[in-house]
């Protein structure tokens, strides 16, 4: 029997660990925005879903193809304008027929955050320490009916041998990750409505934590069929109020508010390490400075009433950021345009900010665009990102009679914001309790 002296001891292992530690903590590592990539009902790519939205457009309409909803209460979504054209023009045939939607959305949003950003690996160690972190709240349901369709009545042989890849939910950030050679981190994140913060979250701690420099983060969905909201208007959570007047149909923080609005798209952002992206001269929309999560740990889809979750969360991200209550003058608020959610919200923003003397302008940007489920926290963390850099805080659409006078939510049309360091908060909820909130500013070097 052979053996093999060991190089170093026990102790010197730990001690080299320990040095190892030190020198690439994530102290002082600063994670800022260099590109920006977004699908929304509003529009395809970022200026075109700004423009709209501090326009107080609406992008909610009526079901596609409403023959297929005849029996389903609610008849209004938030469809991306133009998308199906778009893809046909964007991808071939193949990819069209072996991709999923989402990831197909996905591809999109990541091609205009990278040109954006105007990065690409130059080698194999900018590679490696380049990566990808991606979320979806669900399947397509639309891509498991059809192969349980085939299966059922035609047989084995019909089912397509594309099925799982298109249904599992990494795919969308490991085809991400293919297409520009990102070998750091390849991760997913499932975390119902709170998705596409706890992606953007998880990748800043990535590059904080010096395991990445550069990081592709945010969430997509592709969730609008018969089923899905045949599914959610069975647990009467959308709105059905409106279905002859759709661009008034979500409607947070209004009294006459009776659900969401289902909405489909992408956000996709390049986080990047302040050094690097300065060493290459790239332009900067802002820093990402703190991430809080919570639990409700309540209910299955209702949030806890005393709105402890959300405080937590929102709470946990200054505190993360070093910041101070009087110091956020914006939230972008998760608020569904649910009876019971942007209530709550509002009590634990009451609650949190009550003595800090903040001037706080709130905003839920769903009144616009509806709800994405998956992509919502990335579509609403670019939102929060660009009235940060822009210096312009976007409408609550449809806010005609404010549940709360107490607080000053900006409502139908955008507010001027001239702070010289602007901080804001975006807040996501989702099903199981689970809590996000990402605080963003400016940047200021």
């Amino acid at each position: 029997m052979l053996f093999f002296r060991p190089t170093r001891t026990f102790c010197q292992c730990t001690r080299l660990t320990q040095q190892k530690r030190l020198q690439h903590s994530g102290e002082n590592r600063r994670v800022v925005v260099t590109g920006l990539g977004l699908l929304s009902p509003l529009g395809i790519g970022v200026s075109q879903s700004w423009s709209q939205l501090i326009a107080s457009k609406s992008g909610v309409g009526k079901v596609k193809d409403e023959e297929r909803y005849k029996d389903i209460p609610c008849k209004v979504a938030a469809y991306v304008p133009d998308i199906d054209l778009h893809l046909e023009q964007s991808f071939s045939k193949n990819h069209l027929r072996t991709y999923s939607r989402s990831t197909l959305y996905a591809l999109l949003a990541a091609k205009e955050a990278v040109d954006d950003a105007q990065y690409r690996p130059a080698n194999d160690h900018e590679a490696s320490r380049s990566g990808v972190a991606i979320g979806s709240g669900m399947v397509d349901f639309e891509d498991v009916l059809s192969a349980g369709d085939k299966l059922r009545h035609e047989g084995y042989s019909r089912v397509s041998p594309h099925f799982i890849t298109k249904v599992l939910l990494n795919l969308p950030a490991g085809h991400v990750s293919m297409e520009y050679n990102l070998r750091g981190p390849n991760h997913t994140v499932s975390t119902a409505c709170a998705t596409g913060a706890h992606a953007i979250g998880d990748a800043f701690n990535f590059i904080r934590h010096n395991v990445a420099d550069v990081m592709l983060c945010g969430g997509v969905e592709a969730p609008i069929n018969p089923l899905s909201l045949a599914a959610f208007s069975r647990i009467r959570a959308l709105c059905t109020k409106y279905n002859e007047n759709p661009a008034a149909a979500s409607r947070p923080f209004d009294a006459n508010r009776c659900g969401f609005v289902m909405g489909e798209g992408a956000g996709v952002l390049v986080l990047e390490e302040l050094n690097h992206a300065l060493k290459r001269s790239a332009k900067v929309y802002g820093e990402i400075v703190g991430y809080g999560l919570s639990a409700d740990a309540n209910h299955v889809t209702a949030p806890s009433e005393d709105g402890q979750g959300a405080q937590s969360c929102m709470r946990n991200a200054l505190l993360d950021g070093n910041l101070r209550l009087e110091q956020v003058g914006h939230i972008n608020c998760h608020a569904t345009s649910t009876p019971l959610g942007d209530q709550i919200e509002l009590n634990a923003i009451k609650d949190l900010f009550s003595n800090s003397g903040a001037n706080l302008a709130i905003t839920s940007t769903k009144g616009s665009i509806g709800h994405l489920l998956g992509a919502a926290g990335a579509t609403e963390t670019i939102f929060a990102l660009l009235a940060c850099h822009q210096g312009v805080v976007p409408p609550t659409l449809n806010l005609d009679s404010p549940i709360d006078s107490q607080v000053h939510i900006v409502a139908n049309q955008k507010q001027s914001w001239s702070e010289d360091k602007r901080v804001a908060l975006s807040n996501s909820f989702g099903f199981g309790g689970t809590n996000a909130s990402i605080a963003i500013c400016n940047f200021v070097n």
